[in-house]
Order: structure tokens, then C-alpha cells, then sequence
């Protein structure tokens, strides 16, 4: 089957470096990082005090207060990057033919804050204090439905929710609704927003977050560096509006690259240890590269999955290395989570966004804080500086609890 060609003409975004495009690419390429002491809560008795938290971001620049108060943070902000994208890209609005623009967005946990504050209101004050929007409020698909009533999106609906993989995954999903012809527009993302301390404490029981930074928070995210103990949590949207490129080119839409290709796979070994041999993340690359029809060689360059954890670095290195062979010492590597930290659903959104923006700009963001680069992750990883370089395919990585991989590969349109 023939299929239609994918383009990405819109780009949205709200993170821990902050709430537009240009605060976010600025961030990246000058290496800024976004992590910071916690202030959403008390964390002075955690093993870990730190947070990639969005440091700017107020819900009523894009609705009115009494709907802030009704949704969850996650929707809040998925709102605002959806908002942020469909204005980037210069759709007409109302959309001319709603029956032909979908939504996939994503979130590996949705408004669970919502829920936390209606247990702590029944418990402490009973149920007639209840708000009555906390379970509506909760349920994973609220920025799905939030993005296409703004819009009026009545075509494809879908809600991906994969950890971590789950914004990689929703652009992937988004973009196969139009090349099988079933949309012509799509809103497309992920977001996350849980910096709670139930969510904190949870994942330093795991011994997942680093606890030696508390006084350093810009130098916590090391990926692929030696000293580093586990990734930082964090929180954002990221938005990206999909269209066929017929319906782009006959509007006259500014294209930032095209979807080539993506895949998803399950390493179906462990839920929160990812498989030593790494074969599911290379079952991933290698049939991401199939259903783009490109070759290992032609990847320029990989945005790294790249947690910070001291299993995760190294599993990736040798999946890229088993899909890649010797290739892989001549491909530009990164993970811009050491700048972002993980945001967990919303983190393959707002990579797709940074190799999109890569590609259109031909400048590839650094990993920072690497110092003394671990011998098992032996790849360029492009350390602590960006890179001016031409970018004519990029392969954005995504692996997560419960051995989800996703990968997605973007190109330069031409």
C-alpha cells in the first residue's frame, strides 16, 4: 500500500526550560539546565530534593480561571502546547473539515494530583467537600478531549499511555492516521505533570533518583557520564501538529521535517529493569528503520531514551551498537534529558520536538554535565556543547517501565 507522506508543521511546548519554542530550543543549544530544588512540596525530608519543574508556565494565558480549576496540571499544560502548535502552524481555525483532524496525545499517568487531592479532601473534611470534577479530572484521555474540544477535532481520537515511551509512541500513531488516509491533520503529544511527593517518594524507593546532587541540582542529569545514579524527574507537554503533505503544501504550511517511520516493541523481561541484552530496543531502531525504508547509514543522528540511570546508558549504547554495527562510532548521539530531566509520558513528545528542530536548524543540542564519560557508553555523545551539523534523519529513542520501547524516525523534507 501506498502511503501518504507525513509532515510536521507545528511545534508547541511547555518544560522545565520553558513555555514556548524559543525558550526551549534556546535552552537546549545553550546547554541550560532545567533542573531545580522542588517547590510544589515540602522535600527537605527526600532522599531526592529535585525537579525539572516549569518555571513560568500560568494556565490563564490560555483559559479562564474557573476551567483551570477544574482540570489537572497535565491538561492544563497539554492545552497550552497543543495551543502553541496549532498557532505555530497556521491552521485556519475552526478547523474547514473537523471530520479530517484527529487528535493522539499521551500520558504515562494522566491528572492523578486530582485524584490525590480528592482522597486527602474525603479523608480529612468527608465527601460533601468532594469537588466534583476529581474523577472526571483523573481519567488519562482528559488531554485527548481538552485538545479536541478546543478545536473541534472530530475525526481520529486516541489516547497512548506507555511510561516513558508514550510521547514517541503518539506521534507514531498520529502520523499512521494520515498516511493510511484517514486524517489529513493531526494534534499530536505528550504530557506529564506529577511532581507530587507520593510520585517522589515512590521512585526513590526504587533508588531511581540521584541523592547526591541535592545542592547541585543543574549538574543531577548525567547521562552517560560515570558519576551518574539514576534520572530527575520532571514535568511538560510537548505538541506537534501532523498533516499530509498534500494538505500542507496546497495551504502553503511552513515544514519543520517530515515522519518517516516509527515502531514500537516489548522487552517483556522485566517491568522496571530493561533487558541487559537490549534486544528490545534494537527490535525497535531496526524496525523503525524498515518502515521508514532507510538504511543504518542513513541516520545522522540518534536523540538518546539517555536517562541518567546507570542501566539505562549503557542497554542503549549496546542496542544502537547491535542495529547500527560501525556505524554507530560515526553517528551524532544525545539526550537532551540532561537538560530536561524525564518527564516521563510528555519526554518523547519534546525530543521528537528537539530532533525536529535539529533537523530544520541543522544543529544538534549537547549532553551536558558529561564529564568523564563511561567506557561501556563508548558512542559521541556530544558532550556539554551543541553541534553545528547537518541533520538529514534523526532516530528519537524511548524506552520505559514495563519494557516499553518506541522509536520514531524524522528526515528533512525534501
Amino acid at each position: 500500500m501506498n502511503k501518504r507522506r507525513v509532515v510536521i508543521t507545528g511545534l508547541g511546548v511547555v518544560s522545565a526550560l520553558g513555555s514556548s519554542i524559543d525558550l526551549y530550543w534556546e535552552g537546549l543549544v545553550s546547554g541550560r539546565s532545567g533542573i531545580r530544588r522542588i517547590t510544589q512540596f515540602d522535600a527537605s525530608d527526600m532522599p531526592c530534593q529535585i525537579a525539572g519543574e516549569i518555571p513560568d508556565f500560568n494556565p490563564t494565558d490560555y483559559m479562564d480561571r474557573k476551567e483551570a480549576r477544574r482540570i489537572p496540571r497535565s491538561g492544563q499544560i497539554a492545552l497550552a502546547a497543543a495551543i502553541q502548535a496549532v498557532n505555530d502552524a497556521g491552521l485556519p481555525l475552526p478547523m474547514p473539515e473537523p471530520e479530517r483532524s484527529g487528535v493522539v496525545f499521551g500520558t504515562a499517568i494522566g491528572g492523578i494530583d486530582r485524584v490525590d487531592e480528592g482522597i486527602q479532601t474525603l479523608r480529612q473534611h468527608g465527601y460533601s467537600k468532594l469537588n466534583p470534577f476529581v474523577l472526571p479530572a483523573s481519567i488519562p484521555n482528559l488531554a485527548a478531549f481538552l485538545i479536541a474540544k478546543e478545536f473541534q477535532c472530530v475525526g481520529p481520537n486516541s489516547t497512548v499511555t506507555t511510561a516513558c515511551a508514550t510521547g514517541t509512541q503518539a506521534v507514531g500513531v498520529a502520523a499512521d492516521y494520515i498516511r493510511q488516509g484517514r486524517a489529513d491533520v493531526m494534534i499530536t503529544g505528550g504530557t506529564e505533570a506529577l511532581i507530587r511527593d507520593f510520585a517522589i517518594g515512590g521512585f526513590c524507593s526504587m533508588r531511581a533518583l540521584p541523592v547526591n546532587f541535592n545542592d547541585n541540582p543543574e549538574a543531577a542529569s548525567r547521562p552517560f557520564d560515570v558519576r551518574r545514579e539514576g534520572f530527575i524527574f520532571s514535568e511538560g507537554a510537548g505538541a506537534l501538529v501532523l498533516e499530509s503533505l498534500e494538505h500542507a503544501l496546497q495551504r502553503g504550511a511552513r515544514i519543520y521535517a517530515e515522519v518517516a517511520g516509527h515502531a514500537s516493541s516489548s522487552d517483556a523481561f522485566h517491568v522496571a529493569a530493561p533487558d541487559p541484552d537490549a534486544i528490545g530496543p534494537a527490535r525497535a531502531m531496526r524496525w523503525a528503520l524498515e518502515d521508514a525504508g532507510m538504511q543504518p547509514e542513513d541516520i545522522d543522528y540518534i536523540n538518546a531514551h539517555g536517562t541518567s540511570t546507570p542501566l539505562n546508558d549503557v542497554t542503549e549504547t549496546k542496542a544502537i551498537k547491535m542495529v547500527f554495527g560501525e556505524h554507530a562510532y560515526k553517528l551524532t548521539v544525545s539526550s537532551t534529558k540532561s537538560m530536561l530531566g524525564h518527564a516521563m509520558g510528555a519526554s518523547g513528545s519534546l525530543e521528537a520536538i528537539a530532533c525536529a528542530l535539529a533537523i530544520k536548524n541543522c544543529i544538534i543540542p549537547p549532553t551536558i554535565n558529561l564529564e568523564k564519560q563511561d567506557p561501556e557508553c563508548d558512542l559521541d555523545c556530544t558532550p556539554n556543547q551543541a553541534r553545528q551539523q547537518m541533520v538529514k534523519a534523526a532516530l528519537s529513542n524511548s524506552f520505559g517501565l514495563g519494557g516499553q520501547n518506541a522509536c520514531l524516525i524524522l528526515k528533512r523534507y525534501q
